[in-house]
């Protein structure tokens, strides 16, 4: 399994970035997907989930109606658009299988 998550980056608060995360090495379309993110403090918070065909998604509180989770399976990839994003939003992204992270993408929100 391999999940390689890009488009992070520095960002001011009210603004929006993109993320994608390419996978191979498992058949994508048959796995539910989530985000994951690792605070400065090190703690890790579960951001969003998705189901395999991309018709169910459930998302923490702190992100409803900011954050939208989407996959394309005939890219193998994820995405996770990101808006109005809060100081709070800064980690590093990680795209995740169950318990199996890659390379994640570091966003940083500030002024």
């Amino acid at each position: 399994v391999q999940l390689q998550a890009s488009g992070g980056g520095l960002v001011q608060p009210g603004g929006s970035l993109r993320l994608s995360c390419v996978a191979s090495g498992f058949t994508f379309a048959n796995y539910a997907m989530k985000w994951v993110r690792q605070t400065p403090r090190m703690e890790l918070e579960r951001v969003a989930t998705i189901n395999g065909d991309g018709t169910w998604s459930n998302y923490v509180d702190a992100v409803k109606g900011r954050f939208t989770i989407s996959r394309d399976n005939a890219k193998n990839t994820l995405y996770l658009q990101m808006n109005s994003l809060k100081p709070e939003d800064s980690a590093i992204y990680y795209c995740a299988l169950d318990d199996i992270r890659g390379q994640g993408t570091q966003v940083t929100v500030s002024s």
